[in-house]
């Protein structure tokens, strides 16, 4: 096999697809091409995911052969073509159903008021063969997509819904030419031609197709406003001009000019200039955020106001907007377990159906009143055309997808389907402290200046000391003393001592750093302060001693603030009857003082990124059904194990693999959104199939004729077709109700 084209994973388009049962032909199809791992096909959106080492010639050759047609989708394809594409299918289904209905129409009012001839008739021998070429004429131009795919099926030995509207329909055009043919020997009840049914069930089904399709472009609205986002071009610095190229063209390090107003190409560290920068698309908030020197900038976010220049770190599918779109298929595309069973009940309900069909007609036909021969096939035709299971086959993809597009449109990646149906079932959740209660980026929040030293010579000198630290609390201090604008000493001897802190030499000065640990190493009395510094971590706080020579000349205090909603995001969940449980690496003491600023009464201090899966396993065989919420990198272990696991991630620093569900924004507040939309879905797909098995568990025995030894009520074969098409625009329409979600 040639290597040419080789990838991991492709994404092809499937033309041709119809019902459930086509979803089990190409998968079957896809499956069985060398080098094919995994095929997740998505009825909805008319997609198939392939994972593995095979040749897209191949994939596309094997879905030919299975009766349809596939196109690789690469990149991020432009919303607009597909847009066209589903609006030519949405013209095209909707002219064959007023050709056929029009038809259709045309000979239910000749038949109403007599305009034709009797079967058998002097007239009617030649007018009625007339009306059965202009029939066929319109069965091929409005339902040839319905017996092409009926025959390819056949000749793979599966039967779908194109089998049984091709049967139905067939078979209703045969029986009329048959009554023409042998008027002279059917008894006069019999003498009924279905050409009008036929055509009628195919303009309904078409209709109720086209309908379908203008209603599923809407599921897909948010990905395609994501893929939207992305401009067609980018303005580049080569050679010392500015110049426009294709997006495509842009390179890793190539330097970008972005205006007032423009899209952002791709993403990368700005180096010049200064602006404010909508990231609602990546966030879900309208509020611009401030973007200086060495700020990520992100693909597909729009810039409010200034110019700036900035170099590309991430192009193609490695941008944020390209794995956020990545995300968002792989969680359309996946399966939840209810639509696993679904979908199983689908694979087999075709065969059922024309099982039953077939022992509907041998029942009229031996037992039914005269003309039993009209009365089975009528009753026949009818169980064949009402009893496809679109809408059973639309239920849970449909609101999966609608569902997922809403989240992003929040700022909430749902990769997995599983998450989507679990997350609303949550008794427990656990929660990381830094990051996801925090803030994750600590701060100076007191100084404490001792004896002859003020507040801002205590700051400048620790500054100083810490300038050649990488230590994250040394960043804190780093960052007050540049909003302070100090110029920082020079140091001479630095030292950094792990667990202890740092010492070095300034301005001819033996300067110390640090813990309590350090001060009694070097023989620093500190004593007298020991009271402010358990104050201090009380209160949450990180207290560092800074001494110059032998003496202790003052005090700061480093914390990680709670974010501004975790205290209302904590309500919110408790409110909802989870069991919140904030588990930290951190001290004790700490834990225990953040814990209380949020809410959070359960807590698990000291507890290394390892053990936190340990934990998760725990409640989980105490019963509980667990959320984790982390960083997504530290605490990937606990993730995995939880039932659901959400990592809590802004801008691009995101671990995507880690997690079921990420948040980009950050915001605790997103976990009762994300726990909403779940029972909402839920409910939602269940509605769905609930509707879809009433359907056509009712409908079945109905179109069999079970009400007419009773009642003397028949289904007619047309309210038949319009019930089936229906129902699967209900399903489509009832899901997209999650869309103001």
């Amino acid at each position: 096999m040639s290597t040419e084209n080789i990838t991991n994973e492709i994404r092809l388009s499937i033309l041709g697809m119809r019902c459930a049962g086509c979803v089990s032909a190409i998968e079957g199809a896809l499956s069985a091409v060398v080098g094919v791992t995994a095929v997740s096909v998505n009825f909805a959106d008319h997609t198939a995911t392939v994972k593995g080492q095979a040749n897209p010639n191949a994939l596309k050759k094997a879905a030919k052969e299975a009766g349809f047609d596939a196109a690789v989708m690469e990149g991020i394809e432009d919303p607009s073509e597909q847009e066209t594409q589903e609006l030519q299918r949405y013209r095209s289904l909707m002219k064959k159903a007023t050709i056929a209905g029009a038809f259709g129409a045309f000979l239910m009012a000749a038949e109403h008021f007599s305009w034709l001839p009797e079967i058998g008739s002097a007239t009617g021998l030649w007018l009625w063969p007339e009306i059965a070429l202009l029939t066929l004429a319109v069965l091929i131009y409005s339902g040839w997509h319905f017996y092409s795919g009926a025959i390819k099926s056949l000749s793979l030995r599966q039967a779908n819904m194109d089998t049984l509207i091709a049967l139905g329909t067939g078979s209703a055009w045969l029986y009329s030419c048959i009554v023409i043919d042998y008027a002279d020997t059917l008894p006069t009840l019999a003498k009924h031609a279905y050409f009008e049914a036929a055509v009628v069930i195919l303009a309904f089904i078409n209709l109720g197709t086209a309908l379908e399709t203008l209603a599923r472009g809407k599921t897909s609205s948010a990905i395609r406003q994501l893929i939207g986002l992305q401009p067609r071009t980018a303005r580049v610095i080569r050679n010392a001009e500015e110049i426009d190229i294709p997006i495509e063209q842009v390179g890793l390090g190539d330097i970008l000019r972005v205006r007032p107003g423009d899209k952002i190409a791709v993403d990368g560290i700005l180096l010049e200039g200064h602006s404010t920068i909508n990231e609602a698309m990546l966030t879900g908030e309208p509020i611009p955020v401030e973007k200086i020197v060495g700020s990520e900038v992100v693909a597909g976010t729009i810039n409010q106001s200034g110019s700036f220049l900035f170099k590309a770190t991430r192009i193609g599918r490695d941008t944020a907007l390209a794995q956020i779109v990545m995300s968002v298929r792989q969680a359309q595309n996946s399966k939840p377990e209810i639509a696993r069973l679904a979908d199983k009940i689908s694979s087999i309900f075709v065969p059922a159906v024309l099982i039953i069909s077939a022992l509907t007609f041998f029942m009229w036909l031996t037992f039914g009143p005269e003309p039993s021969l009209g009365y089975a096939f009528v009753t026949s035709m009818t169980v064949l055309v009402i009893a496809c299971p679109c809408a059973l086959g639309l239920a849970t993809p449909i609101s999966v997808m609608v569902a997922v597009g809403r989240a992003a449109q929040s700022g909430i990646l749902i990769r997995k389907g599983d998450a989507l149906q679990t997350a609303g079932k949550l008794s427990c959740l656990i929660l990381d402290k830094t990051g996801t209660v925090t803030e994750g980026k600590p701060i100076v929040s007191s100084i404490v200046a001792i004896d002859d030293y003020s507040e801002d010579q205590i700051l400048q000198l620790a500054a100083s000391i810490e300038s050649g630290s990488e230590h994250p609390l040394a960043a804190a201090i780093l960052a007050a003393a540049a909003n302070k604008q100090f110029t920082l000493d020079k140091t001479q001897g630095f030292l950094a001592i792990p667990g202890f802190g740092v010492t070095a030499t300034i301005n001819e000065q033996q300067v110390f750093f640090g813990n309590k640990a350090l001060m009694d190493s070097k023989g620093i009395k500190f004593t007298r302060y020991n009271n402010k510094l358990e104050k201090l971590s009380v209160l949450g706080q990180t207290p560092m001693l800074l001494a110059v020579n032998d003496k202790v000349v003052g005090i700061i205090a480093v914390t990680d603030p709670i974010k501004k909603d975790s205290a209302l995001a904590v309500q919110h969940l408790k409110e909802l009857g989870l069991r919140i449980i904030m588990v930290t690496g951190d001290n004790q003491i700490t834990a225990h003082a953040v814990a209380k600023q949020a809410g959070i009464s359960e807590v698990r201090a000291q507890v290394l990124p390892q053990d936190k899966a340990a934990v998760v396993l725990e409640l989980q065989q105490q019963g509980e059904i667990v959320g984790m919420v982390g960083d997504g990198i530290n605490d990937a272990p606990a993730l995995a194990q939880a039932n659901v696991g959400m990592a809590i991630g802004t801008g691009t620093d995101i671990a995507i693999e880690s997690a079921d569900i990420v948040i980009l924004q950050g915001s605790l507040l997103k976990i009762p959104e994300v726990i909403a939309l779940s029972k909402a879905t839920v409910i939602n797909i269940k509605q769905n199939l609930i509707g879809a098995f009433f359907y056509n568990t009712i409908s079945i025995p109905v179109a069999a004729g079970l009400l007419y030894p009773f009642f003397g009520i028949l289904l007619n074969p047309m309210i038949a077709g319009a019930a089936m098409a229906l129902s699967s625009v209900t399903v489509v329409t009832n899901a997209n109700r999650l869309r103001w979600k």
